[in-house]
């Protein structure tokens, strides 16, 4: 059992219900990876044979979420597509079982639904748009460029930390000092005795964007998971534009916090994966064809002679 696995009959003594449903905004432009992405979202590059949306999803469904809402944009209808049937591909795919199993899995992983932000105004902006579908319950944001590694599960723990305290999880992983003005910057204290059991539990009081190392509070980054409650929806429609003149997710739950909310966060050691940037992209899908079962013996071969040959100052033509 994962160290961030938890014990689902404690939230239930709570009479709070864990989070069923996940939001996945994903309506960015992705300016970083153009021409790329000028027709193919960015959700869909593929990390070997499977899109990175398609990992996103996986997570979600292994932790028990089977409710997805896409936060989508115009011309990226395609990521609705790959989750839908395909009648025509499995009857070609008869004959061959493994991969008519791999296409009929992206069909049965979780129920898909969509809407639309016309205008791309801050991911508070979007996740606003979730109301009508999540209600007054709490829910799961899960941001579409990062995941990780299914067998050091995060989810899990960050939906029971929420139905025990009820108010906004996040998840931190640390990071290197010098690195701080990439990210958002946590500052926390010890979590209450009784959360512990969940895994390493901190409580926050506080967040900074993008500080400096000699003002950052701490070394602890913003990983794109949060869980939160139904009220974020009434912070969001009362949160004025901030960074960048958007509507900043960072600032409604920074108000909840400020009206008595409580937030913690789940210390995350596992692996993660960032695919939001080319360069994490093509490390992310080297680590993960190295990992492989059916490639990554073959492909660590061709890697090192690769990687050495460059060093020696080139390839034998």
């Amino acid at each position: 059992m994962s160290e961030h696995s938890a014990n689902p009959s404690a939230a239930a003594a709570t009479g709070r219900s864990r989070a069923v449903k996940a939001v996945i905004p994903a309506a960015g432009l992705a300016t970083r990876f153009l021409p790329a992405t000028k027709a193919v979202p960015k959700e869909l590059l593929p990390v070997v044979d499977r899109p990175v949306l398609q990992y996103i999803v996986e997570e979600a469904a292994h932790a028990g979420i089977g409710d997805i809402l896409l936060i989508t944009g115009r011309g990226k209808t395609s990521m609705v597509d790959h989750f839908d049937r395909r009648p025509d591909l499995e009857e070609r795919l008869a004959e061959k079982p493994d991969l008519l199993a791999a296409v009929k899995r992206t069909e049965e992983l979780a129920a898909i639904y969509t809407c639309r932000q016309p205008e791309q105004l801050g991911l508070g902006h979007a996740v606003g748009y979730a109301e009508s579908h999540v209600g007054d319950e709490p829910f799961a944001v899960m941001l579409g460029d990062e995941f990780v590694n299914l067998s050091e599960p995060l989810l899990p723990a960050m939906l029971e930390l929420q139905a025990r305290t009820g108010g906004v999880v996040l998840a931190f992983f640390e990071i290197d000092p010098s690195e701080t003005k990439r990210y958002g910057i946590a500052s926390v204290e010890p979590a209450e005795a009784e959360l512990t059991d969940i895994g390493e539990v901190v409580k926050v009081t506080g967040m900074v964007e993008k500080p400096s190392p000699e003002e950052a509070p701490s070394n602890l980054a913003v990983l794109g998971r949060y869980v939160l409650p139904g009220k974020i929806f009434d912070a969001i429609r009362r949160t004025q534009p901030g960074s960048g003149g958007e509507i900043q997710l960072t600032d409604a739950m920074e108000l909840l916090r400020a009206e008595g909310t409580p937030v913690h966060a789940i210390v995350y050691r596992g692996t993660r994966y960032d695919t939001g940037m080319p360069l994490g992209y093509l490390q992310t899908v080297v680590q993960i064809a190295a990992e492989r079962e059916d490639l990554g013996s073959e492909f660590r071969k061709w890697l090192t002679e690769f990687v050495n040959s460059d060093a020696s100052g080139g390839r034998d033509t």
